[in-house]
């Protein structure tokens, strides 16, 4: 079971990760509405080290970014589901539209992001490569999205 981290200490306890030789992954997102392509994208992201953490988007991040109407659960309840998930280990809630300064505060060995993304057009490129953090793109599930399940269940699909 995974537990939500403050944000003002998850540099010092991946420090301590680190330090004893573990691993940590880094992603990203809102996780508003749990669906398959989360689930699969965050077992993917599991894979690549010791420990996974989930930066997840507050609800003031979620509505700058998604507009008024989202996000549909609260960001308790969101980072209450991911914890629930064998494959996320910690999760820390972030205010800002992008994690890129949270991420170079963290310094992970490795960051996910979906494979539409590049290296070349990748917001976060940067911070990568000054720290020397590794990239890996995950593929979608086709079809599934927050979005499209929105649109399901108010009929517009």
């Amino acid at each position: 079971m995974g537990q939500i981290i403050k944000r003002e200490n998850i540099r010092s306890f991946v420090e301590k990760l680190q330090a004893g030789g573990k691993t940590v992954v880094v992603t990203n997102g809102c996780f508003d509405i749990l669906h398959v392509g989360h689930v699969r994208y965050l077992q993917k992201t599991k894979t690549f080290a010791d420990y996974s953490i989930v930066l997840l988007n507050s609800d003031k991040s979620v509505k700058a970014i998604k507009g008024d109407s989202r996000p549909i659960n609260n960001e308790l309840n969101r980072a209450e589901i991911l914890c629930a998930l064998s494959c996320v280990d910690f999760v820390v809630l972030f205010d800002e539209n992008s994690p890129a300064g949270l991420i170079d505060e963290i310094k992970p060995d490795v960051y996910t992001k979906g494979a539409d993304y590049t290296m070349e057009t990748l917001p976060e490129a940067d911070i990568m490569r000054k720290n020397n953090i590794r990239v890996e793109f995950i593929s979608f599930v086709e079809g599934q999205s927050t979005t499209n399940l929105i649109n399901k269940i108010n009929n517009k699909e």
